[in-house]
């Protein structure tokens, strides 16, 4: 893990994009891990965690970890899922984040040194490049240890560092051995767009 000491950093967490990944290799994150990592790495300015909530649900599998978050050092960026029939008669479930965390990142950018994504989003490679002409460092975290790469390879390639989720997960696991089962286990999973990911959102913390 790169150690930027004297560095301003913040993290943008794609929070689904980031829970995809980890359950492609296999495991659970432990956020509160993960942020004490960061926190040693460099001064730690924020760490911000996006993610679509289905708020129409009378009880929202991920909403304790958004509570729990919110109270544990993460400054959560949500908005509603939109529901809509496609084409086909078939229900789809959008909540897309990249809007939200592209702006807050452009806005923050001026008063950091470090930008951290976690994400493989090939979509957030312009976002990128305009923060580093702005004189920001930006590493991604992703990974392409998984069958498909969790990242897409333009964005790899933008980022001035790279670090590979599988790299660092005996940092960043849950301890108590297997994963448990899906946050969203019992929600609706007819079709979720999120630029190709599937939504089955983060995994526990702890």
């Amino acid at each position: 893990m790169p150690n930027y000491q004297n560095e301003r950093t913040a993290l943008f967490i794609d929070g689904s994009n980031l829970y995809a990944a980890a359950r492609a290799l296999g495991f659970d994150i432990d956020y509160k891990r993960l942020l004490k990592v960061f926190k040693k790495n460099g001064q730690l300015v924020r760490a911000l965690y996006y993610t679509a909530l289905m708020e129409e649900q009378e009880y929202s599998p991920i909403r304790p970890l958004v509570d729990w978050l919110d109270y544990n050092g993460y400054s959560m960026v949500t908005k509603p899922t939109k529901e809509f029939t496609d084409a086909a008669g078939r229900r789809k479930i959008k909540g897309n984040m990249d809007i939200e965390l592209a702006i807050d990142m452009m806005e923050m950018s001026p008063h950091l040194d470090h930008i951290v994504i976690f994400s493989g989003d090939g979509d957030f490679r312009r976002l990128v490049e305009a923060v580093q002409r702005k004189g920001v460092r930006v590493t991604v975290v992703s990974t392409i240890q998984s069958q498909p790469p969790m990242i897409a390879d333009e964005l790899r390639r933008q980022a001035d560092v790279f670090i590979e989720l599988a790299d660092i997960q005996d940092e960043i696991q849950r301890a108590g051995g297997p994963r448990k089962p899906d946050y969203y286990d019992g929600m609706p999973q007819d079709d979720y767009e999120d630029d190709g990911i599937d939504y089955e959102d983060e995994p526990n913390h702890a």
